[in-house]
């Protein structure tokens, strides 16, 4: 057995990743808790006493099933010609990409109008949230968000001393931007928001969260996550980015994974003050981690709009079939505005998985607030209808 899988794995059950979480950490991480889990028959991914948790799926290869709704990809990605300007960049491979970098990062900073030292590059969003997690909490102090909430930058912050002060989402699923403004003291490092927020596919309103982000920056440093806002029915025009140009102490992450359709790619990027990107820059190196071919295919996305609108539609169509379906068959669900629904299952969640599994469907379960839930992603319109038709045979 490879060492290095190993060590993963000792990693995982010595519980250096402290919160049931995990299950919204990158997928490798997540894979591994997964073989982890199995190896020693756990009903949950992490044995813990926390009330946010997620459910063992099977020990089920992917090829065996056909359709794959468990980790918020995009269906239709890469674009095109991403795809083919990835594709010649591979000649380019023995060289650094540093050039064809410095160009991305001139492209995003005049698209998001900021200068090009407001700018991070990195393999995803995923792993800007863990670099700055490792680089704010080296010495302790607490990490302010939503519960629940994506866990990667939390999970992190507490594997190197940090604290997680967390504040239940409003009954409409906004955050409770009030209770976290209150909850910001001495020992407050930062302040997570994740909108549109993952598992629940919430967004909080953009005009209440500005003034928020604006006023809290003043005393604290704000991460606002917006990895699926393109997704969201008003898209950018919800982003806190024209924060960062105003000088506040805000920090915007963003990813190609999600409406890019290029997860498997790796690339994503930060958006802050200079001083920010500075200090996280001293102790990591984000843009060494990304290839010139991803690098490419990315400058190429940002230069169209088709693919992104075609995604955005045809993933706004099958959220709709979804969510007429849960409706219909009387399920208590969560509006979401990205590419994901979660919804109450009244059922051991472990259980679930191993019937839907069965039906050769991939979807997640987690178990928060008391209750059981499936996460079920947006697919394309037949992946859809599989997920619905194996929903019917579980529960006629």
């Amino acid at each position: 057995m490879n060492s290095s899988k190993i060590s993963r794995r000792n990693w995982l059950k010595k519980g250096t990743l402290t919160l049931a979480g995990i299950a919204m950490m990158p997928s490798d991480i997540w894979a591994n808790a997964v073989e982890v889990a199995q190896e020693n028959n756990s009903p949950f991914l992490f044995n813990s006493n926390h009330s946010f948790n997620e459910f063992t799926p099977p020990n089920t290869f992917e090829p065996e099933l056909k359709a794959i709704l468990r980790a918020n990809e995009n269906p239709y990605g890469p674009p095109p010609l991403a795809a083919k300007a990835f594709q010649d960049e591979v000649f380019a491979g023995n060289r650094y990409a540093w050039k064809t970098l410095n160009n991305l990062i001139e492209i995003i900073a005049e698209k998001e109008n900021v200068k090009p030292e407001n700018i991070l590059m990195a393999p995803g969003s995923s792993d800007i949230l863990e670099k700055v997690a490792m680089v704010f909490f080296q010495k302790g102090g607490d990490v302010i968000s939503a519960d629940p909430s994506y866990m990667s930058l939390i999970n992190v912050s507490q594997s190197v001393g940090g604290k997680w002060k967390s504040y239940k989402l409003l009954p409409d699923s906004q955050h409770d931007l009030k209770a976290m403004e209150a909850a910001v003291d001495v020992n407050t490092k930062l302040v997570y928001i994740c909108n549109p927020n993952n598992p629940t596919g919430s967004i909080t309103d953009s005009n209440k969260l500005k003034s928020f982000c604006s006023k809290v920056s003043e005393k604290v440093p704000v991460f606002v996550d917006e990895a699926y806002i393109e997704l969201s029915d008003n898209g950018l025009t919800d982003s806190m980015v024209s924060l960062v140009s105003e000088g506040k102490n805000v920090m915007v992450a963003r990813t190609f994974s999600k409406i890019h359709g290029m997860a498997g790619l790796r690339i994503g990027y930060l958006v802050g003050k200079a001083e920010t990107i500075n200090k996280i820059n001293e102790i990591t190196r984000g843009g060494m981690g990304i290839t010139g071919p991803s690098i490419k295919a990315a400058t190429t996305s940002l230069q169209g709009e088709d693919f992104l609108n075609m995604s955005k539609s045809k993933i706004a169509e099958a959220r709709a079939y979804t969510e007429n379906y849960l409706k219909q068959k009387k399920y208590n669900y969560l509006p979401s505005q990205t590419n994901f629904m979660i919804f109450e299952i009244d059922i051991d969640g472990q259980e679930f998985l191993k019937q839907i599994y069965s039906k050769q469907v991939g979807v997640r379960a987690f178990t928060f607030w008391g209750k059981n839930w499936c996460r079920v992603s947006m697919g394309t319109m037949d992946e859809m209808k599989l997920f619905t038709n194996a929903m019917d045979e579980i529960f006629a």
